[in-house]
């Protein structure tokens, strides 16, 4: 019996390719077929290339406040805009400053893009005010006092007397005069805890003293006639009811209540404010049947909104209500019957969008500026379009000359480079189409740009790996062998300058802003999917062909002919027969 053969390694830890095969071929088919059932069969384009609209923002200073407009707030404001309009799945939007007042947002063409420039420039200023007093928002008669019309006056539990209506009874709220409005305004902005009514009827009106009528101080008597005049039936009156009122002062402003009705409040200072907020979202309220906004405050938030519910909830209507005061208008004021301190929720007439772009506006945070829209421009392709064709000749040339260097230099080998640059190709085409409504990306012309310089990268891969083969040709052994023992040494090198490239791109997304992380974001999805690549088919399919004949015994249009890399047979894995039982150890050494 023939002795076992010692020294010979076996063609040794050879993988499986198939399995790997398999695996990528399901992938390439479950990522297109996605891309083909969503409905996204393009990657969504940015304003460079697809074009988009150009808003100009100034910012507007409060009286006394024009210091406000500074370096620190208008950097600040460039963050909550980049922000929100990422939230809407906007991205790569451009948001700069110009100058020293402006900031210019330039958003792209996609189906956000309105509610984008609905909400770039607002405020979003967020404050809890406890509620004094409130009263239907009817239009302001002229003052005939003279004549004694009566005139509507609030009352504690949010109605108001009947227009050119008189009650004699003891409970009656209608007054006569606007003296006897003012003192209501008076005895709301001043009482701790509030009484049913808010003015008592019981005196006569033929017999007042002159002492109930004595004018309140500058402040209140402000507040009263800003009260008594204001309409919030008209839009110019609501959003100027708010306008230069600091967070610790008294206001009036307008709301809507679940009638979808015009009321108008005496709030006093804000307890909570914005910043407070830690997180928002539109929900929808399954119980009742409709979209709400859920709140969860900061720890710092919670303690406040504690203390504060906790004083409402021992008041009486209507001073057992808080309102929710955004940019100077009451979006809700609920009643307040516990103390309340984790979260908080704002109802009222939202739809499902409305209750979404309200979360994401809480979400970021309020503007530290009031901003005016100076122009929305709307932006074409054109430019980008003719870039991006120069674009795309320099690419198509790049990977011209790269086919062509591999063809003339590794031979039969370039079939397997073309077809990797094939495979990565199709994968990132297809992975940058879905992430388009996925997570918003949007291609641009630097993201091109890092599309086209993975080209080298990826066939920088292929070459690593080519030249370990050849070099364990060199040392004499056959083709199957030499792909497995070559792979171990070249996945090294391929991991470690695959790591140095995206390690490169992903400082380069996270220190810079705007186009530059299109660019950063485009590298290193494409140097992943180069490890992908290698690993998943470039390594199986050579080991499959390293079985055959044209490339097993080295075929010189192979690139892997033993005699065009300077080895001459035999090779290792050849042995000599022994002549006889007798022969030496010699007849049956490896040549």
């Amino acid at each position: 019996m023939a002795a076992p053969k010692k020294g010979r390694r076996p063609a040794g830890g050879q993988s499986r390719p198939g399995r790997a095969l398999a695996l990528i071929l399901i992938a390439m088919v479950a990522l297109t077929g996605g891309m083909f059932w969503s409905g996204h069969t393009t990657p969504r384009l940015g304003i460079d290339l697809a074009g988009g609209t150009s808003i100009t923002l100034k910012a507007k200073a409060e009286p006394g406040q024009e210091s406000a407009v500074n370096e620190t707030n208008m950097n600040t404001a460039v963050g909550i805009i980049e922000r929100r309009v990422n939230g809407l799945g906007v991205s790569e939007a451009e948001v700069q400053t110009q100058g020293r007042e402006n900031i210019i947002v330039n958003i792209p063409k996609g189906t956000n893009e309105k509610q984008a420039r609905e909400q770039v420039g607002t405020t979003a200023q967020l404050y809890f005010r406890p509620v004094l007093a409130v009263a239907a928002a009817e239009q302001p008669a002229p003052d005939k006092s003279a004549t004694g019309s009566p005139t509507p006056t609030p009352t504690a539990s949010g109605a108001t007397a009947g227009k050119g209506k008189t009650d004699t009874s003891p409970t009656a709220t209608a007054t006569s005069s606007p003296s006897t409005q003012g003192r209501a305004v008076t005895e709301a902005l001043k009482a701790p805890s509030p009484t049913p009514t808010a003015t008592s009827s019981t005196t006569p009106k033929s017999t007042e003293s002159p002492k109930a009528d004595t004018p309140a101080d500058p402040a209140t008597a402000a507040l009263q006639q800003k009260f008594a005049t204001l309409n919030c039936l008209d839009p110019k009156q609501r959003t100027a009811a708010g306008d230069g009122v600091k967070p610790t002062d008294t206001t009036v402003a307008c709301g809507q209540n679940g009638a979808g009705q015009w009321e108008k409040y005496i709030l006093g200072p804000a307890e909570v404010d914005g910043k407070d907020v830690d997180d928002a979202k539109g929900v929808f309220d399954q119980q009742r049947g409709m979209w709400i906004v859920t709140m969860d405050f900061t720890s710092g938030g919670a303690k406040k909104f504690q203390k504060i519910t906790g004083k409402l909830s021992q008041q009486q209507a209507p001073q057992n209500q808080f309102a929710i005061v955004l940019d100077g208008e009451v979006v809700s004021a609920p009643s307040v019957n516990q103390t309340l301190s984790a979260s908080a929720e704002i109802s009222g007439s939202f739809n499902q969008q409305s209750a979404q772009d309200l979360g994401n506006i809480l979400s970021y945070g309020a503007l530290p500026l009031t901003f005016d829209t100076q122009s929305v421009d709307t932006v074409t392709a054109a430019l980008g379009g003719e870039q991006l064709q120069a674009g795309l000749i320099a690419g198509a040339i790049g990977l011209g000359l790269v086919i062509i260097y591999l063809v003339v230099y590794y031979r039969g080998l370039s079939m397997i480079a073309i077809l990797s640059l094939g495979v990565s190709a199709l994968l990132t085409y297809v992975i940058m189409a879905l992430l388009g409504p996925a997570i918003g990306f949007a291609l641009n012309l630097p993201a091109v740009c890092g599309a086209i310089v993975a080209i080298g990268i990826t066939a920088d891969s292929f070459i690593v790996y080519f030249e370990r083969i050849r070099d364990e040709i060199r040392e004499g052994r056959t083709m199957r062998p030499a792909v497995e023992r070559a792979w171990p040494r070249a996945r090294r090198t391929i991991l470690v300058s695959d790591f140095v490239s995206f390690l490169a791109a992903a400082v380069l997304f996270v220190v810079t802003v705007g186009k530059v992380q299109g660019f950063a974001f485009t590298l290193g999805l494409t140097t992943l999917l180069d490890v992908v690549v290698v690993f998943l088919f470039t390594k199986p399919v050579m080991t499959l062909l390293a079985r055959t004949k044209f490339f097993g015994n080295g075929h010189k249009l192979s690139g892997l002919d033993p005699k065009s890399l300077g080895v001459q047979p035999p090779l290792r894995r050849t042995r000599r027969q022994p002549v006889s039982a007798a022969a030496g150890p010699a007849d049956t050494k490896e040549a």
